[in-house]
């Protein structure tokens, strides 16, 4: 640029031209923030036709609802004016001629001349750049909610994941303790039923010979020997019967109104033949008479534990079985005093197949105790016991009403 293009640009042709050819809008208002100068910039942005905005409040140019405000900061900026850019950290918007809004950036220039206070005003439409903004805001939004779902599905599908590992390691566990269950079975079957059918078989050649001699006592000491291997074999597939079906979940409890007394007193009437060697088995009952119970459930839990009583009694022995309904509970406890279980012994109790080592001689398949728990379970109850080695044993159930 030579000189002569300098001298114009200082001169007011040239102050005139950046006025009117700027791109920005740019406006003046005197001390009192009357508009008194305006170029077309500016005009064309707020929508006036030429010199229709001079001698015009700058609020004017406000939305309604921002005017009062403005007249205060006005206020404030006039009492100390200096160059800088309105509204900062906040937004700001222009009122068109046509009464729409839109977002604006304001800077400020304050300037004297011939003893009066005057103010320049820069103005840029920012529509372009919020609308730009916007979408990056609805986009981020978007994005933010994609990653959000794509998070959640990943949950999901590790969720999903897990249970299925947990699901497939409970089936392998099963697998494991099933194969492990047929196992032990084979090998406890392989001992429980050769025993009694060995018996049976011995017993049964026996009494036809003593049939043949007319020896009717030993013929009838024989034949006992066959009903009892009958009746250890039937205890070994109903054990076997009972751990099926609990497996399969096909045992429910079914709870019913019965006479607690009358009921437990006919199935011992239907065990006293499994008693031998003058055992003696005793009931007692106390409290109310009626029960709410699974019948099926009570008489198996019963069963299997008269049955260990009177295995694991002397000669003799009694076998005093109780039952109480107090305080909307049912309890029922067997006690013996037979050969007991020891402390080792004790915490391996209701685990399937476990025999006491004081027990390995006694015909059974360690299948009963563990059969009662999970019975005992079924009806919302529990099971307890006590037992002190060669002095008997005493276990308690007990079972919400």
């Amino acid at each position: 640029m030579n000189i002569s293009s300098i001298k114009i640009m200082d001169s007011k042709e040239g102050t005139d031209a950046l006025f009117l050819f700027a791109a920005e809008g740019i406006l003046v208002a005197n001390g009192e923030s009357v508009i008194t100068r305006v170029n077309p910039s500016a005009e064309k942005l707020f929508g006036y036709e030429k010199g229709e905005l001079i001698g015009q409040k700058i609020e004017i140019l406000i939305p309604r609802r921002l005017a009062e405000k403005h007249v205060h900061q006005r206020t404030n900026y006039n009492a100390n004016p200096q160059a800088r850019t309105m509204g900062s950290g906040r937004e700001l918007f222009g009122l068109k001629k046509d009464g729409s809004e839109f977002p604006l950036e304001i800077s400020l220039s304050p300037y004297s001349t011939a003893g009066e206070n005057f103010v320049i005003a820069f103005i840029v439409d920012i529509t372009l750049r919020k609308q730009a903004e916007e979408k990056l805001k609805n986009y981020s939004a978007e994005l933010e909610k994609q990653v959000r779902n794509r998070t959640l599905i990943l949950e999901e599908a590790v969720e999903q994941l897990e249970k299925t590992k947990l699901e497939l390691h409970n089936s392998l566990e099963k697998e494991r303790e099933l194969n492990e269950l047929k196992t032990r079975f084979v090998s406890m079957a392989s001992h429980e039923f050769r025993t009694p059918l060995t018996t049976m078989l011995t017993s049964l050649s026996l009494v036809t010979k003593y049939g043949e001699n007319n020896d009717k006592s030993s013929q009838a000491k024989h034949v006992g020997k066959i009903k009892s291997s009958i009746h250890n074999l039937t205890d070994i597939l109903n054990d076997f019967l009972s751990v099926s079906k609990l497996e399969e979940g096909k045992i429910e409890n079914l709870p019913e109104m019965l006479n607690i007394q009358t009921y437990i007193s006919d199935i011992i009437s239907e065990m006293e033949f499994l008693a031998v060697n003058n055992q003696i088995i005793q009931y007692n009952h106390t409290g109310e008479s009626i029960g709410n119970l699974d019948k099926k459930l009570l008489k198996n839990i019963l069963f299997n534990l008269i049955s260990n009583a009177i295995k694991f009694s002397p000669e003799g022995g009694i076998i005093d079985v109780k039952s109480a309904i107090e305080d909307a509970k049912f309890k029922i406890s067997v006690q013996d005093h037979g050969i007991g279980i020891s402390k080792e012994d004790q915490k391996h109790l209701f685990e399937r197949f476990f025999r006491g080592h004081n027990a390995t001689h006694i015909q059974g398949t360690g299948l009963g105790l563990s059969i009662i728990a999970k019975y005992a379970e079924l009806m919302n109850g529990t099971i307890d016991f006590e037992s002190q080695e060669n002095k008997g044993t005493t276990f308690t159930i007990i079972i919400p009403q």
